[in-house]
């Protein structure tokens, strides 16, 4: 029996030792099309996805393919004998793998399609069959010691993108020092703690490229599960030692003299944590080369202007800071807002509670996605963690679905008669009749309907994902959806402005967050004492979403023009920004510059050319008069318009030409 490799590759899988029976056990668990591609792999043989047993097609969050049960039976019986073989051979692998026009032709075996040639780059990239980080700093003991000593970075934030940044800095050598208001990393997850909050992306693709994890315990992992997977990866690359936690970032100023920026902070407790703005603890001072904003939009509470807001008598609190001190047993519970967070919650409560009235200001759209609430089972579990890239191609399975690199179906048609506000554009029209299709197989009060429904274009707000628990929580007696707006809050309850009094015991305000205020509240200067709150305004903007002009070294994670709405994931989005940002700093070392800023032009068109993308796109669309994505005027500056593999190919590498040194 040959021994695996000590240089076995991490995604081929750990060898194994178990019984048939345990593996054909295990076989009944697994994602079909996924296995069919890792036999590839496991036999050398590229049969495997050219015989007749095929996907019948692919949807978001559907792992397997659409295939029959006997298909899925035939290729068990067939790929039960090749894996016993495999695993008395010691599982080693064929040294003939598959070569880029094989991955190729699995991709469009897996994905139902013939996947673009310009796509395929970014889909090697992500599954890291060969190289396993493909961004991985490797440049760091190229440049002198003591020019990387000299260059000193602090990073904002220690969600998924600050730790990230701590990732790469740490691999280029660089001295850095991460500050973080909260007491852990996660960001978002560490903060949003309220009951049913999970993530909307599937949890095999919702991690770092290089750090899969095959131990999740749902496909759409819960709030706990998340927060922990960041405190893993913190301590499995040792940047816990860099950071710098239940400490604020007040402010930073840039010093032209020394091309250095001056940032200030102050440590704060867990009730400053809780409103930062209120912290009063002693200002500290940090001299850096260059600052990473890695702060998110989604941990600043946006709380509604209704009038007496501060007269309700029980406990109130915004949804991110959910008091779990408060017992909802057997009490009236009054749910304000029912968006992305509300969505969650509601469902969650709604066993616990004698009665739940939910305020709604705007019906939301949403599609069908079975798998939400369903746990990974065991044999999907052992798949992913023994089967030779098994969890490489369930990534590719969950990511190719959802890539943004179809805009169609939210790109506005000219042409089309939208003076309904219904729908944008014929494949718009058709996407709205499959929503509200699966909305009516689970509400028949048209009462309720009505409410439900939206009055907008499919997809023009954030589309949230049901199993069925959000609309099944709507028709249960002891809830009550309530489309009438509130007139005020009052000591007992919430009046609506029908002048009905809605008796309340505690008030939870799902309101959303100060999406369009970014590194708000923090007062930054550049260049000139530029204030960047004033250059910014209402209409805040970076080239690639990254560098801003007049802020010398200022480098933008989640920055304006990257929310997502078409697609991928925000981790993603973040190693593409990091990969850019880390290969400034590189031609910055390099070349010998102090600094660099983006030419004002190269900043503006840009601009110019995303602000013209997005007003094509339905998330502009006048219909929609209630969005996080719009400012007060009605404009988007938070979202991008660009398919997904054009945004990574964008963010590959910086060109200097783009840049102002010194």
């Amino acid at each position: 029996m040959r021994e695996p490799s000590p240089d076995r590759h991490p995604h081929a899988g750990e060898p194994f030792t178990d019984s048939d029976e345990a593996i054909a056990a295990a076989l009944e668990d697994v994602s079909i099309p996924t296995l069919m591609c890792s036999m590839v792999h496991l036999t050398g043989d590229p049969a495997w996805i050219r015989g007749e047993i095929r996907p019948a097609g692919l949807f978001l969050n559907e792992y397997q393919g659409f295939m029959d049960e006997e298909a899925k039976a035939e290729v068990r019986r067939l790929a039960l004998p090749a894996i016993v073989e495999y695993r008395d051979n010691g599982c080693v692998l064929p040294e003939a793998q598959p070569d880029p026009a094989l991955l190729h032709e699995m991709m469009n075996f897996a994905g139902c399609a013939e996947i673009p040639d310009d796509v395929v780059p970014m889909m090697l990239d992500e599954m890291a069959l060969g190289d396993t980080d493909v961004n991985r700093i490797t440049w760091g003991d190229e440049i002198d010691a003591g020019v990387r000593a000299d260059f000193p970075v602090v990073v904002i934030g220690c969600g998924e993108s600050g730790l990230l940044a701590g990732i790469r800095l740490k691999e280029a050598g660089l001295p850095f020092t991460i500050f973080e208001t909260n007491a852990g990393p996660g960001g978002t997850w560490w903060e949003n703690r309220y009951p049913g909050a999970r993530v909307d992306v599937g949890s095999h693709f919702y991690c770092y490229s290089f750090e899969p994890s095959h131990h999740w315990s749902e496909y759409f992992s819960r709030q706990p599960e998340l927060q922990q997977y960041f405190v893993d990866v913190m301590h499995r690359h040792g940047i816990d030692e860099h950071c710098r936690f239940g400490t604020e970032v007040v402010g930073a100023t840039y010093d032209e003299s020394t091309g250095t920026w001056e940032v200030r902070v102050r440590a704060v407790n867990d009730t400053d944590a809780a409103d930062p703005a209120s912290a009063g603890g002693d200002i500290e001072t940090y001299t850096a080369r260059a600052v990473i904003s890695a702060v998110g939009s989604l941990n600043r509470p946006k709380m509604p202007d209704i009038e007496g807001i501060d007269d309700f008598e029980g406990p109130s609190f915004h949804s991110i800071r959910w008091d779990h001190t408060v017992d909802l047993t057997g009490r009236r519970v009054a749910l304000v807002g029912a968006g992305a967070s509300g969505f969650q919650i509601g469902p969650a409560i709604a066993d616990e509670v004698a009665h739940l009235d939910i305020f709604q200001r705007t019906a939301q759209w949403m599609f069908p996605n079975a798998n939400y609430h369903e746990p990974v089972p065991d044999g999907q579990k052992w798949a992913i963690r023994h089967l030779p890239f098994f969890g490489r191609w369930f990534r590719f399975l969950q990511f190719w679905p959802g890539s943004g690199g179809d805009l169609r179906s939210s790109r506005i048609d000219p042409d089309w008669d939208d003076s309904d506000g219904l729908s944008v554009s014929e494949r718009n029209l058709a996407t709205r009749g499959f929503f509200e299709g699966w909305i009516r197989e689970h509400v028949d009060d048209e009462e309720l309907l009505a409410k439900v429904i939206p009055d907008y274009p499919a997809t023009g707000k954030r589309t949230l994902q049901d199993n069925g628990s959000w609309l099944r929580c709507l028709t249960r007696d002891d809830v009550e959806l309530h489309r009438t707006g509130i007139e005020r809050i009052e000591p007992n309850g919430i009046r609506t402005v029908d002048g009905v009094l809605h008796e309340a015991d505690v008030v939870c305000y799902a309101t959303g967050f100060q999406h369009n205020r970014f590194l708000w509240p923090m007062d930054i200067r550049g260049r000139g004492g530029t204030v960047l709150r004033e250059q910014w305004g209402e209409r805040p903007s970076a080239y690639l979403g990254i560098t801003v002009p007049n802020f010398p070294n200022l480098f933008c994670m989640y920055g304006p023009g990257t929310n997502l709405a078409h697609g991928g994931s925000l981790i993603f989005h973040s190693e593409c920004q990091i990969r850019y940002i880390m290969g400034c700093i590189e031609h910055l070392l390099r070349a010998g510059h102090r600094t660099m800023e983006p030419l004002t032009e190269v900043h503006d068109d840009y601009e110019a050319r995303r602000h013209a993308e997005i007003h094509r796109m339905v998330w502009s669309h006048w219909s929609i008069r209630h969005s996080h994505f719009k400012n007060e005027d009605g404009e988007i500056y938070t979202l991008s318009p660009w398919p997904i593999h054009t945004y990574q190919q964008w963010t590959k590498r910086p060109d200097p030409a783009d840049y102002l040194f010194t």
